[in-house]
């Protein structure tokens, strides 16, 4: 009976280092599928970023083609701009009454009598009273 109690008891002794390995094994496992479960919310959690990413892009993109297109059209403003101011500047040269009517004017802001404008401009009474109520400074 020794020999049987021997054998049993190796045989036992064996269950249960196999029963432990396989809690061991279970343990092992469990860990494993829950950081398997982390990396594949992490890895989801990166495809949303770089949708996000993808999509702020798209975003900058589409900010970026309209801050040129503004940039174009003020530039092309300005270039009118300087055109109309030529154009003007042109036509007051071109009119010898408008020389004079612009040195009544300045003449009218420096504080001139009305007979003194009216005498060195050459403007008629109502004109030169217009141009005072104008541009007079109160």
């Amino acid at each position: 009976m020794n020999e049987l109690t021997t054998s049993m008891l190796i045989g036992a002794g064996v269950i249960l280092l196999l029963a432990v390995a396989v809690v061991i094994l279970w343990l092992r496992l469990t860990r494993l599928h829950a950081g398997h479960e982390r990396l594949l919310s992490q890895l989801a959690h990166a495809d949303q970023g770089q949708d996000q990413t993808q999509i702020l892009r798209a975003e900058i993109a589409e900010v970026r083609t309209a801050v040129e297109n503004i940039a174009n059209h003020v530039q092309h403003l300005q270039g009118r701009t300087e055109e109309l101011a030529q154009q003007q500047h042109s036509f007051k040269d071109a009119d010898p009454q408008a020389k004079l009517y612009s040195r009544a004017v300045k003449m009218i802001e420096l504080g001139a009598p009305l007979d003194e404008v009216m005498r060195e401009c050459e403007l008629p009474l109502a004109e030169a009273e217009l141009l005072f109520s104008l541009h007079q400074k109160n």
